[in-house]
């Protein structure tokens, strides 16, 4: 894994095949989560799911967050106009009862301040880190990941990890700080 550009940094400017997969890998299952919450039709949720990672391979070399905004708030917006152009092409059946009642949903997808926009960022941000974390942990030594996720998931004190593993307390600083790193650099500018 490359860790000199983050991800989005390499698909902004020297694109190739493996980042791309790995941005799909990335995101297909959480558009796919959240068009699935409203879809009556899993054929319909695929299709969106298709057409919204079809724009986002051609609009994302473009993309830039001085202009667009973050990632994650480009990302919902492109997830919301191809729901919505879908929708209103009657491609896609909404599970919400009537019209308008879709129509407010697509609304509060659209406006950032939104309750549902706000929870669209944290369902973001932590399927990305999740995922990030799953890419980076076969690349590290079973020991660097312990001592990594004992003192920042499980919370435990650096001290108490150090002696459960039987390392040293400078290796436990060593092993998240590595791990952490790698994390800092993959999600620079995917997540806020």
């Amino acid at each position: 894994m490359e860790t000199s550009a983050s991800l989005l940094e390499r698909l902004c400017t020297s694109p190739d095949e493996p980042d791309w997969q790995r941005l799909f890998d990335v995101y297909t299952p959480l558009i796919r989560w959240w068009i699935r919450r409203y879809s009556s039709s899993e054929r319909d949720a695929e299709d969106v799911v298709q057409e919204t990672l079809s724009v986002v391979l051609r609009k994302l070399p473009g993309f830039q967050r001085q202009r667009t905004g973050s990632f994650r708030a480009w990302l919902r917006s492109v997830t919301v106009n191809c729901l919505r152009d879908s929708w209103r092409a009657n491609r896609f059946q909404a599970v919400a009862t009537g019209g308008s009642n879709f129509r407010q949903v697509l609304e509060q997808m659209s406006d950032p301040g939104s309750e549902l926009s706000q929870l669209w960022d944290r369902e973001h941000d932590d399927h990305v880190l999740r995922t990030l974390l799953n890419q980076i942990r076969p690349s590290v030594s079973e020991e660097t990941w312990l001592a990594f996720h004992r003192v920042t998931v499980l919370n435990e004190s650096p001290a108490e990890v150090a002696e459960r593993l039987g390392i040293s307390l400078n290796a436990v600083y060593i092993a998240k700080s590595r791990v952490m790193s790698r994390l800092r650099t993959e999600a620079r500018g995917l997540i806020d």
